[in-house]
């Protein structure tokens, strides 16, 4: 599992997506979901490496990756 120490790295979901961790939210609230329906869990946000699309993902299942660099300074 991923921690707050783990943001700007390279990581792996549960579906085996590879992205950058942006961040780590242990209480987030969907606010698409209904109001009487929101229920807070911890919830990871990553985009893909190359830009694009962020998406969502259980802390639980996403792993980090290590590939020796960090894919924001080689970004740069």
């Amino acid at each position: 599992m991923i921690t707050h120490a783990d943001v700007g790295q390279r990581v792996r979901d549960g579906a085996g997506r590879i992205g950058i961790l942006v961040d780590l939210i242990p209480d987030y609230e969907d606010p698409a979901d209904p109001p009487g329906e929101r229920r807070k869990r911890a919830t990871a946000f990553l985009i893909p490496e190359g830009g694009g699309r962020e998406w969502l993902a259980p802390p639980a299942v996403v792993v980090r990756t290590d590939t020796g660099s960090d894919p924001l300074s080689d970004a740069r």
